[in-house]
């Protein structure tokens, strides 16, 4: 599962550290029980809809200078029409940055130093997630539940899951999921307990890695009835924006 955000544009750097790829589930060696894979089953098919909206807090731990481990915090608003369209704004801590994908290029500002890139592309929204990443070097949290198939980006590396209990969060009944990769990388996910299983809640812990660091993401908000206009996925650079060279950029990260 894919769980970093670098910075947009290269200019705010809001990144965790990125999980590595194991087996696919249902090879050899991946031990996900009935109940586990039943749940991530159905939420995929809940967040493969065409029109998807919802909000998340994220906190993450990263390394200062004097090499402390530090939490920062971010608030996302994203918005998607599958499937070429998506606009996303995240405010947190170190600022506020935006991006929007509207079929035929991803613009990115870091709207707290009023700069901005801009790169031609089209296709699919897993498909702009793919190109971002590897022409500017920008990665985002939470991609897998915005892929095509929700379900099988969540289980790509995934050796075992098992359902763990039955929670609450914020009165809703949920399921606690727990799932485990390679290199000691924990995934634990709380889904609603029904068919649609949206999910509300996840952690990742990255257990080898020097201060046992962790991603938390909580989802509200969800919204699978509004049907959004061309108008919500149109850039416009704020007045006296400046914009960057995506080559600097990724040359700079």
């Amino acid at each position: 599962m894919k769980l970093r955000w670098s910075s947009l544009v290269g200019l705010v750097a809001c990144g965790a550290a990125s999980p590595a790829y194991a087996a696919e589930p249902g090879q050899p060696g991946a031990a996900i029980s009935n109940e586990a894979n039943t749940a991530i089953q159905q939420m995929g098919k809940t967040l493969a809809q065409e029109d998807i909206a919802f909000k998340a807090k994220t906190m993450r731990v990263y390394q200062d200078s004097d090499g402390d481990y530090l939490h920062i915090v971010h608030r996302l608003d994203v918005t998607a029409r599958r499937p070429d369209r998506m606009a996303v704004t995240a405010t947190g801590d170190d600022g506020t940055m935006v991006l929007i994908y509207d079929g035929k290029q991803v613009s990115a500002l870091d709207a707290t130093d009023n700069k901005y890139a801009q790169v031609p592309m089209t296709g699919d929204v897993q498909h702009m997630f793919d190109e971002v990443s590897d022409r500017v070097g920008i990665e985002f949290p939470l991609t897998d539940f915005m892929s095509n198939d929700p379900a099988k980006s969540f289980l790509t590396g995934v050796i075992s899951g098992k359902e763990v209990d039955t929670d609450k969060i914020d009165g809703i009944p949920c399921r606690h999921l727990f799932f485990t990769q390679f290199e000691s990388i924990e995934l634990e996910l709380w889904v609603e307990n029904n068919d649609r299983a949206i999910p509300h809640r996840l952690v990742i812990t990255y257990r080898a890695l020097p201060g046992t660091p962790n991603f938390i993401a909580e989802f509200s908000d969800w919204n699978f009835q509004h049907r959004p206009s061309d108008a919500d996925f149109v850039f416009q650079p704020p007045a006296g924006a400046t914009k960057v060279d995506t080559d600097t950029t990724r040359g700079n990260r």
